[in-house]
C-alpha cells in the first residue's frame, strides 16, 4: 500500500447563484483535485477548496505546495502510516486545505483497497445524515423564498441563515421572513463570518430571542477576545466556533477561553485524521459539534458525509451537505442525492464516488 505518486489537479466550475457572505463570495468553484495513488493501482480522492479571506490559501498555492513539498515528502509511505504523513506534513506552517486533502484521499484509497466502506472504517455510527442548507445574502423575500423551494424540492427544514451585514436591521429582517416562510418547526441558525462586532452581535441575539434559533457561528472576529467571551456568557444558546477553531488546539483554547461552546468540523481543513482528534476531544470536553461546510463540492460532501455518518456526536445535528446545488456541474459520475431531508452514504469502498473522466478533462485548468 505505499504511495507512488500524489496530484494536484486545479479545476474551476462556475456556480449557477454566486454565494454572499460577510467575508467574501463564492462565483466559481476553483477547487483542486488531489489524487493519491498506490503501488497496487489504487486511487484515492479528496478535494481541496482554497479560501484565501479565511485561511490564506489560493488554487495555485494548494497546487504548488503539494507538488514541491507533499508529495516528495509523502511518496514511498504506505497509506497505514498516517500518523508519519501526518507529522511530515506538519512541519509546513498553514496550508491546511492542502494538507486535509491528502489525509483524506490516502484514507480513500485505504478504504479501496480493503474494500471497505469509509465511514465504516472511520466509526460506523450510521449510513445517512439529516441535511441544512446555506442562504447566502440576498432581500429577505428572496431568501425565505429560497428556503421554501428547497424544503419542497428536498425535504429540508435546517436552514443556516448568512448575516453579519450593517446595519444589523438587513439581516434581522431577513431572519424574521425566514422564520414567517418555513414555520416554527423548521430549524433556524445564524452564521456571521466574523462581520459584526460583540455589541452589534448581542444586539442581534436579544432581537430575534422570540425566533428560536438553534445556535449561533463566528458573529464577531476571534482575535476580539475580550469582547467575544463578553458575548459568549450573555449568548443563550450555543455558539459555534469555525473558523477560529482550524487545528485541535484551537478548539481546546477557545473552548477553555469561553470564547466558544460549540464547534464546527469541516473536513476540508482537518481531514479525516484530524477531524477525528476534533469530535473526540469535543466529546471528552462535553462539547457540541455540527458538521460544516467550505462550500465544497461534490467531492468535498462526500468527504463530510462519510466522516458526519461515523461518529454518534457529528450525527446528532443536521450537516450542512447541500452546498454544491447551487454549481452548474460537477465532477462526478453520479451525482449525490437529498431526498426527504436526507443524504445516505454511497455503496462502495471508500467514498463510495467516481470522478467522471470527460468531466474533469473539461473543467481542469492545467491543460
Amino acid at each position: 500500500m505505499k504511495i507512488t505518486h500524489i496530484r494536484a489537479i486545479p479545476f474551476a466550475i462556475p456556480y449557477r447563484k454566486p454565494l454572499h457572505f460577510a467575508s467574501g463570495h463564492i462565483d466559481v468553484a476553483d477547487h483542486v483535485l488531489v489524487e493519491v495513488v498506490t503501488e497496487d493501482g489504487v486511487t484515492g480522492i479528496a478535494e481541496a477548496p482554497p479560501r484565501p479571506y479565511t485561511y490564506g490559501e489560493t488554487q495555485a498555492s494548494i497546487v504548488a505546495v503539494i507538488e514541491t513539498v507533499f508529495a516528495p515528502a509523502v511518496t514511498g509511505m504506505s497509506l497505514l502510516a498516517r500518523e508519519q504523513v501526518r507529522e511530515k506534513l506538519a512541519r509546513t506552517v498553514g496550508n491546511p486545505t492542502a494538507k486535509a486533502a491528502i489525509d483524506m484521499a490516502m484514507w480513500d484509497a485505504w478504504g479501496k483497497t480493503v474494500d471497505r466502506p469509509l465511514h465504516e472504517l472511520l466509526g460506523g455510527y450510521t449510513d445517512y445524515l439529516n441535511v441544512s442548507h446555506m442562504l447566502g445574502f440576498a432581500d429577505p423575500a428572496v431568501m425565505a423564498d429560497e428556503a421554501l423551494r428547497i424544503t419542497d424540492e428536498y425535504g429540508i427544514t435546517s436552514f443556516k441563515i448568512k448575516v453579519g451585514r450593517r446595519p444589523i436591521d438587513l439581516d434581522i429582517a431577513v431572519c424574521r421572513a425566514i422564520r414567517d416562510a418555513v414555520g416554527d418547526g423548521a430549524e433556524l441558525y445564524l452564521d456571521g463570518n466574523r462581520g459584526w462586532t460583540a455589541s452589534e452581535s448581542a444586539a442581534v441575539l436579544r432581537q430575534l430571542e422570540d425566533l428560536g434559533l438553534s445556535r449561533v457561528e463566528e458573529l464577531c472576529p476571534a482575535d476580539d477576545v475580550l469582547g467575544r467571551r463578553w458575548l459568549v456568557r450573555q449568548s443563550p444558546i450555543p455558539f459555534v466556533a469555525d473558523e477560529s477553531v482550524p487545528t485541535p488546539a484551537d478548539v481546546t483554547r477557545e473552548i477553555l477561553a469561553g470564547a466558544a461552546t460549540a464547534v464546527s468540523i469541516k473536513t476540508a481543513r482537518t481531514g479525516f485524521s484530524d477531524s477525528l482528534r476534533v469530535a473526540h476531544l469535543a466529546e471528552g470536553l462535553g462539547v457540541e459539534v455540527v458538521i460544516g461546510n467550505q462550500i465544497d463540492g461534490q467531492i468535498g460532501t462526500a468527504c463530510s458525509l462519510v466522516f458526519g455518518a461515523s461518529q454518534r456526536t457529528t450525527a446528532r445535528h443536521a450537516a450542512e451537505l447541500s452546498n454544491f446545488l447551487d454549481m452548474s456541474d460537477d465532477l462526478l459520475t453520479e451525482d449525490l442525492c437529498i431526498r426527504d431531508g436526507k443524504m445516505s452514504v454511497r455503496p462502495g469502498p471508500g467514498l463510495g464516488i467516481e470522478i467522471d473522466p470527460a468531466k474533469l478533462d473539461h473543467y481542469r485548468t492545467d491543460n
